[in-house]
């Protein structure tokens, strides 16, 4: 199993929420809303936990008509619970330099990654703060929106006028790039107010 798969499992089980999550689906599939009612948290809390689990392998779902349900992957759950017991084995085996290489070439995508997004800002993003132009590319596109909803306070509700306004500090097309916040998940909507999604949600370039 590849280094950075291993870490995203533990990191998605990191979290007392994810584990009564899977404690719940242990008894049996569940759609969102009754696990959100079993749990005591709103729709989009659950929408955010089962994001990290069904990345991590965790979970999986299945359609029936307009609902869908999650599932406990218990077959997944055991391979990747053993994964980390399998590499502390080879371990003893082999040299720790293949596990560091590993590390370094996750570290090198990562920083990769980082590198290739402050060139699209410092491209789009005049030294003033204002966006000459939305990208057309979805991948230089996803770098610049990420930019502008970092400004944002995690936690607030805002009136579509006050994001609008925000906006429009950096572009004056608020409404298209407002309904790129809401299309590509960083922004969550609901009866005109619109909220910070946790980042795990974020569209990804």
């Amino acid at each position: 199993m590849q280094l950075d798969k291993l870490v995203t499992f533990h990191k998605a089980l990191a979290d007392p929420t994810r584990i009564r999550i899977l404690a719940v689906l242990a008894n049996g599939p569940l759609h969102g809303q009754a696990l959100a009612g079993k749990m005591g948290v709103t729709a989009p809390t659950i929408t955010h936990h089962m994001a990290k689990l069904r990345e991590a392998g965790a979970v999986y779902e299945r359609r029936d008509k307009n609902t869908i349900y999650f599932y406990l992957h218990e077959a997944n759950m055991k391979r990747q619970s053993q994964a980390i017991l399998n590499l502390l084995a080879k371990a003893k085996d082999e040299s720790i330099d293949e596990l560091q290489d590993d590390i370094s070439v996750a570290e090198q995508r990562r920083e990769s990654m980082a590198q290739e997004a402050l060139q699209v800002i410092r491209s789009f993003i005049t030294p003033d703060g204002k966006l000459k132009q939305i990208p057309a590319q979805r991948k230089k596109k996803l770098f610049v929106f990420e930019h502008m909803v970092r400004g944002l306070e995690r936690g607030r509700k805002y009136q579509e006028k006050e994001i609008n306004e925000y906006i429009k500090t950096f572009h004056e097309d608020f409404a298209t790039i407002r309904r790129e916040f809401v299309m590509n998940q960083y922004m969550y909507r609901e009866n005109g107010i619109y909220e910070l999604n946790p980042e795990e949600l974020w569209a990804k370039p």
